[in-house]
């Protein structure tokens, strides 16, 4: 009689370990293989997992072994992702279940409907077939209508192709020089195998209908699936079905998308490289894009990672000769760069005074000169672009009596105040941490004071004054309140390229990768507050943000037409950030913050890690970092060139009633790094419970490459 099989599976807990099943193939009908999702009964209940071992041995008695109750309809996931997920696992010191199970969209996890999937599947199939043909395109710009600089970068592009390995590529390009029309024709090569296929990450959901439209264009007879939070769970489930089965070639997503299991994979192309929202802030801390550099170099493929404005990192990279370096230093049209204005709002001549004639009539919180530009390029017919990164109406809201504030209970910040239909039909308060809501209060909940006042402006009361000061103009807002309505964010843009708008007010969302065609002026308010941080990273994300908005004007100029303005409001216009952007100098200004890193040994200089603790009491998570250095430092594990910094209460202390800790560990050396948080983790694993110690109730968790101190 043979001897029973025995299958090791990880399921999505927070644990190191895997656990052993017998595989009965009588009742399941195959023989099992690594990478098979399964169903299996895990203490009261059932979970699905994932085996990863498959043999005739345990350590326990197989009577005491329960077994795998059933298989998922999937074929099991190639050996190169879960490579990667090993690789993931280990790196970001995460349980390699944790790390699996949550890249699994939730309607493969739904073990009880795995019966009905073939079913849904070819319901799913005809629905599509029936829609081919009514999809968008737009945006085609074949090799032959390329500029020569362009062309340049894409035979360089196919060359690395042709030589069949890992290559990995930066294309730096200035705003509007046509990248993608480079990548998406790069990627025509590769896609002509009918088997092969291409990832495609953007940094968030707002951008992927715009890059789905042209990349429809590009290939209206290849499959594309599209991978992002937003999907709907069962539009998610299939096309994850599509793209692990090898059915669809061109996968395009944000950052989860860059976990999926491809059989084929080819090419890699990371859009916007340098945005921070490749890094995930919860569960397993990855790097979208630091994963798929590794993926491309397991699989030996070519890898393109392209920006306006790339990360210090990828930059320095390119400098050094580890990565190709591609430039497109013209816009594709021929067109100038905006021209940039810094806005002095320290000195009194940039105000109002009561005697202007062209002072507007509304009351409103813009300077002299932005006004005016505003009018001029109104009277032109161009659109006007005006960001501030603060969504809401106003940041806090004031007692003139007594100075009471609108302070969140649950959290160290500020409930924001929110107008009529943004969030609900009433005015409200909300924390855009914890998300708690309240009504505004009729009076000061201290002193009983009716008198209350808001303090600072968001998009929504810019919005306000900006439609009183100009009463004729299409005034649009465009954040993350304004865009949860009827289709969203891309109702909103389609809105702005059609030219139904003349000022649009937004956050971010508006900066980023979106090609408008008749915007004539960018208006940037309240940099200042992004410019001071305890974050060293700080200055290089809001240099990025303003070449990325400043990008958006004169996109459509062709040669020889004015570029369209840039204007910034700063208390501080002598800062380097804006000297360098007054010149469009971005190498400059990367090579003056490579050397500061330098000097203070900072990342890429040193490579960082976090230690989180979150308890009910902010001693308590002090304490128990406090505890974890001490032991380290007893048992000689903080050797040379390895710093072990005091822990300290992080930035937002207080979240959702949660008070938080963070202990920084860094070293010039990443596999020292690596070493000593692997002997943390199984340190602190052998007083906890999952990820709470038992002592104290404290959670905690490991952070690598963290993007944000």
């Amino acid at each position: 009689m043979s001897p029973p099989i025995v299958v090791q599976v990880v399921v999505d807990k927070p644990l190191s370990q895997g656990f052993d099943y017998l595989w009965d193939k009588n009742i399941l009908g195959i023989d099992p293989e690594i990478g098979h999702i399964v169903e299996v009964p895990f203490g009261r209940s059932t979970l699905v997992g994932l085996v990863i071992k498959v043999s005739t041995h345990s350590n326990f008695e197989f009577e005491k072994l329960r077994s795998v109750t059933q298989v998922a309809p999937l074929p099991p996931m190639d050996s190169a992702a879960l490579r990667l997920m090993n690789f993931a696992s280990q790196y970001y010191i995460h349980g390699l279940g944790e790390t699996i199970i949550p890249t699994i969209p939730q309607m493969w996890k739904k073990s009880k409907e795995w019966e009905k999937m073939p079913v849904k599947l070819a319901a799913a199939d005809r629905k599509t077939k029936k829609q081919t043909g009514a999809e968008l395109s737009e945006g085609f710009i074949s090799e032959s209508q390329l500029n020569e600089v362009q062309d340049q970068a894409l035979q360089k592009l196919r060359a690395c192709v042709n030589a069949g390995e890992f290559k990995a590529t930066l294309l730096q390009g200035q705003t509007g020089s046509g990248k993608t029309a480079v990548f998406l024709n790069w990627l025509s090569a590769i896609l002509a195998d009918e088997k092969s296929q291409a990832l495609i990450l953007v940094p968030e959901i707002n951008l992927t209908p715009q890059l789905e439209r042209r990349v429809r264009a590009y290939f209206p007879d290849k499959k594309m699936v599209v991978l992002h939070s937003g999907v709907s769970e069962k539009k998610r489930g299939v096309a994850w079905y599509e793209a692990v089965t090898g059915k669809a070639q061109i996968v395009l997503g944000t950052r989860l998308a860059a976990l999926t299991p491809l059989p084929n994979l080819r090419a890699i192309v990371i859009d916007e490289e340098h945005d921070p929202s490749y890094k995930q802030q919860d569960g397993i801390r990855y790097s979208a894009r630091d994963l798929a550099v590794w993926r491309a170099h397991d699989l030996k493929i070519p890898i393109l990672l392209s920006s306006a404005t790339p990360s210090l990192e990828t930059w320095m990279s390119a400098k050094s000769g580890r990565y190709q370096y591609l430039r497109l230093d013209q816009r594709a049209q021929g067109a100038g760069l905006p021209v940039v204005h810094l806005i002095n709002t320290r000195d009194p001549q940039n105000q109002f005074s009561p005697g202007d004639i062209d002072k507007p009539l509304a009351k409103i919180a813009l300077s002299k000169p932005l006004v005016r530009a505003i009018n001029k390029n109104l009277q032109s017919n161009k659109q006007s672009l005006v960001l501030i990164n603060r969504r809401g109406y106003a940041p806090v809201l004031s007692c003139s009596a007594c100075s009471w504030l609108s302070k969140c209970e649950q959290c160290s910040s500020y409930m924001v105040m929110h107008k009529a239909g943004a969030l609900g039909r009433k005015p409200l308060l909300s924390c855009h941490h914890c998300g708690l809501v309240k009504p505004i209060p009729s009076h000061c909940p201290d002193c009983g004071n009716a008198d209350l006042k808001t303090l600072g402006q968001g998009t929504q009361k810019l919005e306000d004054a900006i439609e009183e000061a100009w009463p004729g103009a299409r005034v649009l807002r465009v954040d993350t309140d304004s865009s949860r309505k009827s289709k969203g964010a891309e109702e909103l843009f389609q809105s702005i390229h059609e030219g139904n708008v003349d000022i649009v007010v937004g956050t971010q969302m508006i900066a980023k990768g979106h090609d408008y065609q008749n915007i004539g002026l960018v208006a940037v308010l309240d940099v200042d507050s992004r410019l001071f941080s305890q974050d060293f990273r700080a200055a290089e994300r809001l240099f990025a943000q303003l070449v990325q908005v400043a990008g958006r004007a004169g996109r459509a100029s062709k040669d020889g037409e004015l570029s369209g303005d840039i204007y910034i409001e700063t208390q501080f216009p002598e800062a380097a950030v804006f000297q360098f952007l007054l010149r469009h100098d971005v190498d400059g200004f990367l090579s003056y913050i490579a050397n500061e890193r330098d000097e203070a040994k900072l990342p890429p200089y040193s490579y960082q890690a976090l230690v989180h603790a979150e308890a009910r009491s902010l001693d308590k998570a002090i304490r128990f970092l406090g505890a974890l250095k001490g032991r380290l430092k007893a048992q000689g594990h903080i050797k040379q060139g390895l710093r072990v910094y005091d822990p300290v209460p992080k930035s937002m202390v207080r979240v959702a009633g949660v008070e938080r800790a963070q202990l920084v560990v860094e070293s010039e050396d990443r596999r020292q790094l690596q070493d000593v948080l692997e002997l943390i983790d199984r340190a602190l694993r052998d007083s906890s419970q999952g990820r709470i110690s038992k002592d104290e109730k404290i959670r905690w968790l490991i952070e690598r490459d963290p993007i944000s101190i």
